[in-house]
C-alpha cells in the first residue's frame, strides 16, 4: 500500500465485488478514476462481502485490514460496510483518518426488520461519530444525518452523482408504450408496486422492461417474478436482470417508472433526465430533490393507486408526456457531470485533517 507522504493519497474500503452493477458500486468507481485524474493516489482496499450483515469472522478480517493501512493515512469507507462496523470504527478514529461515504442510512433500508433497523440505527450513529468527514450523495441523506444520526453539519460533504451526456431517448416508436424501470430486484426499489400498478392499466398499450440485478436478494427477485406471472403479464412486463450498459435500454424507452421507496440520490432517475424521458415515481428520500415537478409525477411510496392513475395519464395523453418529457430534458442538462462532483468531493477530502 502507498506511503502517506502525499497530500493527495487515500485509502477507499469498499465491501464485496467493485463491478458490482449498482450504482452505489458505480458511483465509487467512478469517483475513483475522477480522483485519480485529479491527481489523487487511490489504494482500493476490499472489504468481505458480508456488509452491511457481516459475520464474526468478517468483522475480524476488516479489522486486519484497516490495521495494516498506515498511521495517519485517509480512509474513505462506503458506508455500506462503515455503519455495520462500529467498534472497528472506534479503533482506528485517531490513528486513521477516516471518512464515510453514506449512499443512504443502513437502517433505512426497506424490507428489514424492526429490531435490525434500531440496531443498525445505533450502530451507524456510532461509526458517524468516529469519521474527520461525511460523504453523502444528496441534500436529502445530509438533512437525514443531521436530524437522526447526530452529524454535525461542518463535518458533512455533499458530493450528487454526476450524470454523462447523452441524446435525447429516440422512444420505441410503437403503440404499445416502452416503459422503462432500471433498479435492482430488492424491496427499497419496490417493483412490486410497479407490477401491481400495472395490473390496474392492463387495458392501455403499454410494455415493460425491468432492468436490474436479481442477485442482490433471491428471494425478492423470485416473488417478483411470480408476482407477474399470477398478474397474467408475463408477456409485457420482461425481467431482463443486469444489464452491463443500459444506454440502449434509455434510448428505446417511452417513459421512465421507479416505485422505489426511498433512495439517498437516485441515479436512474437522474440518466432517465438526461434523456428526456417523462418519470413517474415515489417521493422517497432525495427523489423529489432530483426529479423537477417539471419532469415527471411523483405520488407517495407504496401507493399503487397514484402510481397507477400517473402511468395512465401519461399513457393516455402524448401532449402530457411531451411537456414532462421537455421539463426532463431541461432539467436534466442542469444535473453537473461527474468532473464537477469530483473536483468538490477532491476540495472536502484535502481539507480532511
Amino acid at each position: 500500500m502507498s506511503g502517506t507522504g502525499n497530500n493527495r493519497h487515500l485509502v477507499f474500503a469498499i465491501p464485496g465485488d467493485l463491478d458490482t452493477l449498482s450504482g452505489g458500486y458505480g458511483y465509487d468507481r467512478r469517483m475513483m478514476y475522477e480522483l485519480r485524474l485529479l491527481g489523487w493516489t487511490i489504494d482500493h482496499l476490499q472489504l468481505p462481502a458480508g456488509f452491511p450483515d457481516p459475520s464474526d469472522a468478517e468483522l475480524a478480517e476488516t479489522a486486519l485490514r484497516l490495521a495494516a493501512v498506515p498511521q495517519h493515512a485517509l480512509v474513505v469507507v462506503d458506508g455500506l460496510a462503515f455503519g455495520a462496523m462500529p467498534q472497528i470504527a472506534l479503533a482506528e478514529r485517531q490513528r486513521l483518518r477516516l471518512v464515510a461515504l453514506v449512499h443512504h442510512p443502513l437502517a433505512l433500508e426497506t424490507g428489514i426488520s424492526a429490531e435490525t433497523a434500531v440496531k443498525l440505527r445505533k450502530s451507524e450513529r456510532t461509526s458517524l461519530g468516529a469519521t474527520r468527514g461525511v460523504v453523502v450523495t444528496s441534500p436529502a441523506t445530509a438533512r437525514t444525518l443531521v436530524a437522526e444520526f447526530g452529524v454535525g453539519v461542518e463535518r458533512i460533504h455533499v458530493a450528487v452523482p454526476g450524470t454523462e451526456k447523452a441524446p435525447p431517448a429516440r422512444g420505441s416508436g410503437d403503440d404499445a408504450l416502452q416503459i422503462l424501470s432500471v433498479g435492482s430486484l430488492t424491496p427499497r426499489k419496490d417493483h412490486a408496486t410497479l407490477v401491481s400498478a400495472f395490473g390496474r392499466i392492463a387495458d392501455r398499450p403499454w410494455r415493460c422492461r425491468i432492468v436490474g440485478s436479481d442477485r442482490m436478494d433471491s428471494t425478492c427477485a423470485h416473488d417478483l417474478r411470480q408476482q407477474i406471472v399470477e398478474a397474467g403479464l408475463a408477456d409485457r412486463i420482461t425481467v431482463t436482470g443486469e444489464i452491463a450498459d443500459v444506454a440502449a435500454e434509455y434510448d428505446r424507452a417511452d417513459i421512465f417508472a421507479l416505485a422505489s421507496r426511498y433512495e439517498g440520490f437516485g441515479m436512474a432517475f437522474a440518466e432517465a433526465m438526461v434523456r428526456g424521458l417523462p418519470i413517474v415515481g415515489c417521493r422517497g428520500g432525495a427523489i423529489p430533490d432530483v426529479v423537477d415537478e417539471s419532469a415527471g409525477i411523483l405520488v407517495a411510496p407504496g401507493d399503487v393507486s397514484g402510481f397507477a392513475d400517473a402511468l395512465a395519464g401519461l399513457i393516455d395523453a402524448p401532449y402530457r408526456r411531451r411537456d414532462f418529457a421537455d421539463g426532463s430534458l431541461a432539467a436534466g442538462h442542469c444535473l453537473p457531470d461527474w468532473p464537477m462532483t469530483a473536483a468538490t468531493l477532491s476540495d472536502f477530502l484535502k481539507d480532511i485533517g
